[in-house]
């Protein structure tokens, strides 16, 4: 994996701004720790930076063949497929990396070229004699790319940070991104990069850049087609594309482990990788999060009715992997909330990703790459909202039903269209979901469910693996999101996805063979959160310390009388904030986020 930025601008002599592209480098440093290269002429810069993971030794960016020079940011999972039809077509080949393979097929197929790749990635292609420049990013999102033009001058990175380096972006957000942060946070609409002229290129969109003139396509969308095969072809069917996934996901020339929290998803990904480590006389590395003094303040929940802890071993020793429980201090947790948001580049995913960055510089210590089971939920039906009526048809995001809480820590009147902003952003995603003419409304309505978890809620971890990962100069890869495993359970009957009336039913079914029972039938536990009022104690004064700065204007935008209440009554959210994932600390920690984004950033607020 790697750190990618680029500017295309006639107005600028770019051979002058060496100062600004060292810093524009400089930010993506931690997601390419191993190595640095940069492309430069009067009217085009591109920048790389490289995390090595497959050939090593050679694979260096920017590459150039022809009048073609590419900066890539990814894997790709049918490497030996695409490299093999392009020997057919007479290209020969220098490297074992895929960089050179994206490149050359881009020569051979221009535009058209994304669609032959499996993988996940963002990249762009400058052609020299055009000066065009296309970019792309990969059909799941998981990795990203952001953009923005100003002007005469078209700049990208995978980072928001690096964008902000460019003096000509100004750092300002209006109502709409205040309306993201608040109305919708921590996730945020496909396509925003809340600052006003930033935005994210969407997952499965390519942008052309020529002559100032910006244009983009979606080259893939999930679309409704009947599902054909019975119960017993369904299940073969799903073991069969999770464990190619899986396989193919374990090509890497350095150190790869997995994260392994006793649960459905982790413990399938660890039994086939730890089957083929064995194979070839490997013992596959598993890794666990949890907090100190967590057993003892854990308690059952709808949402997280059982602790990890109590599953890893079984399933560690059933596979056989050499196992990592990696424990975090709470109130290291609570001071990289900071390190959290800055890496994002806007607010974040409170404890949840300052907690993972923690956990993967553990890991980093020993790995460079690992595998985790992020978005089978989304994609299999494994959410309580799936399965109770009473929300599923509700006409809303059913993590967020409602956007009283958010209102409640804002001043009266601050976003008069917030109500009106989240409708639409709901309505958007549900108008424009594929269906069939024969769906019954369960099916239509688990279809829109597919597509509203998998445009926001599924993009928000995704989002969140990938840059705390990244910061952590780890890559971390996420087999579920193999878009031809997407696609198969896209179109699979509710009947089929959910078997014995189980969430992720199918996915059991599949594996039930491969796992203890104990494992195989668990009910769904999220991401460990900690639960030591520690945490809570420093996140208050985290808080405190946010809404009490009279130089920052986010104080001046809150329900100070609110927000303290919260503070004293820990338990008197009626309403969840973002699911499972956010409750009072988390929204606490939320708010300070906030106030570190903008003082770091420097925003301006436009409303």
């Amino acid at each position: 994996m790697c750190g990618i930025a680029g500017i295309l601008c006639p107005s600028i002599d770019l051979r002058e701004e060496k100062p600004l592209i060292e810093r524009i480098s400089n930010t993506l440093k931690l997601r390419g720790p191993d190595g640095k290269g940069e492309y430069i002429t009067q009217s085009t810069a591109l920048i790389h930076r490289r995390l090595a993971v497959v050939d090593v030794e050679k694979g260096a960016q920017p590459m150039r063949f022809g009048k073609y020079i590419i900066v890539y940011n990814g894997e790709l999972y049918n490497t030996d497929e695409v490299r093999s039809e392009l020997k057919h077509f007479g290209y020969s080949f220098d490297t074992e990396c895929d960089t050179e393979v994206v490149l050359k097929a881009y020569h051979k197929w221009k535009n058209e070229s994304v669609k032959r790749l499996n993988g996940i990635f963002a990249y762009a292609v400058y052609d020299e004699e055009e000066n065009s420049l296309f970019l792309t990013r990969d059909r799941i999102g998981v990795k990203p790319v952001y953009y923005s033009q100003t002007g005469d001058m078209l700049a990208f990175a995978s980072r928001i940070s690096s964008l902000l380096c460019i003096p000509r972006i100004k750092h300002v957000v209006d109502e709409n991104g205040l309306n993201e942060i608040f109305m919708l946070g921590p996730a945020k609409t496909v396509g925003s990069g809340i600052f006003k002229n930033i935005k994210e290129l969407p997952p499965a969109f390519s942008l052309t850049y020529k002559d100032g003139k910006i244009s983009t396509r979606c080259y893939w969308r999930l679309e409704a087609a009947e599902h054909s095969e019975t119960e017993a072809q369904a299940i073969e069917h799903t073991r069969f594309l999770v464990e190619d996934s899986i396989k193919r996901q374990l090509v890497s020339d350095v150190p790869l482990a997995a994260f392994l929290s006793g649960g459905l998803d982790s413990s399938i990904i660890s039994a086939v990788a730890g089957k083929e480590f064995k194979a070839q006389g490997k013992i596959l590395n598993t890794y666990s999060v949890d907090y100190i003094d967590n057993d003892k303040y854990f308690k059952k929940s709808l949402f997280q009715p059982n602790k990890d802890s109590d599953y890893i071993g079984l399933i560690s020793d059933y596979i056989g992997t050499r196992h990592h429980n990696i424990i975090l201090d709470n109130a290291k947790v609570a001071e990289a909330l900071s390190s959290a948001a800055i890496a994002r580049g806007t607010p974040a995913f409170a404890d949840i990703d300052s907690s993972l960055l923690l956990f993967c510089r553990e890991v980093k210590k020993d790995f460079t790459v690992c595998l985790s089971g992020e978005c089978a939920d989304e994609i299999f039906g494994g959410y309580p909202w799936y399965h109770r009526r009473e929300i599923l048809f509700e006409d809303c995001f059913p993590w967020s039903r409602s956007t009283g809480i958010r209102h409640s820590i804002l001043k009266d009147g601050l976003l008069p269209h917030g109500d009106e902003y989240a409708r639409n952003a709901y309505l958007s995603t549900v108008n424009a979901t594929s269906a069939l003419d024969s769906d019954s409304p369960l099916e239509k309505r688990m279809r829109e469910m597919f597509m509203l978890n998998f445009n926001y809620f599924m993009q928000t971890l995704l989002e969140r693996k990938d840059v705390m990962s990244m910061e952590a100069s780890l890559e971390v890869r996420v087999p579920f999101c193999d878009y031809r495993l997407v696609e198969y359970a896209y179109n699979m009957p509710w009947s089929i996805k959910a078997l014995e009336g189980r969430e992720k039913g199918i996915l059991r079914k599949a594996f039930e063979n491969s796992l203890p029972y104990e494992i195989a039938w668990r009910k769904k536990s999220p991401y460990p959160k900690t639960h030591n009022p520690v945490y809570f104690s420093y996140v208050k004064r985290l808080a405190a310390e946010a809404i009490n700065d009279k130089t920052c204007p986010i104080g001046e935008m809150l329900n100070k009388k609110a927000i303290f209440e919260l503070m004293d009554n820990p338990n008197g959210m009626t309403e969840p904030w973002y699911g499972q994932l956010m409750q009072t600390p988390q929204v606490l920690a939320y708010i300070y986020q906030i106030y570190i984004w903008t003082k770091i950033f420097n925003v301006e607020f436009d409303i």
